[in-house]
């Protein structure tokens, strides 16, 4: 891995080089988890709850997902 060097803006942001985001498939909005560790920072990305979906991973946008629920719901007898 190479190094990069990256700038501290003053509100304490860093962009992270492109690189690093593909590899690790980190998209804008994506949430990292921030860790202290023996070499400095590790930055670890969360990985969303829609990618951990199973065999329909990836078919089925949450938002045509929660539509397809509500549906569900509101067809449902009690």
């Amino acid at each position: 891995m190479a190094e990069q060097i990256v700038k501290v803006t003053r509100k304490g942001q860093v962009t992270i080089p492109v690189d690093q985001r593909k590899r690790f498939s980190i998209r804008e909005g994506m949430k990292l988890v921030v860790r202290d560790s023996p070499q400095g920072i590790l930055l670890s990305p969360v990985t969303p709850i829609e990618d951990l979906a199973g065999v329909d991973a990836g078919t089925v946008s949450v938002e045509e997902m929660k539509k397809r629920l509500d549906k569900m719901r509101s067809e449902d007898r009690y």
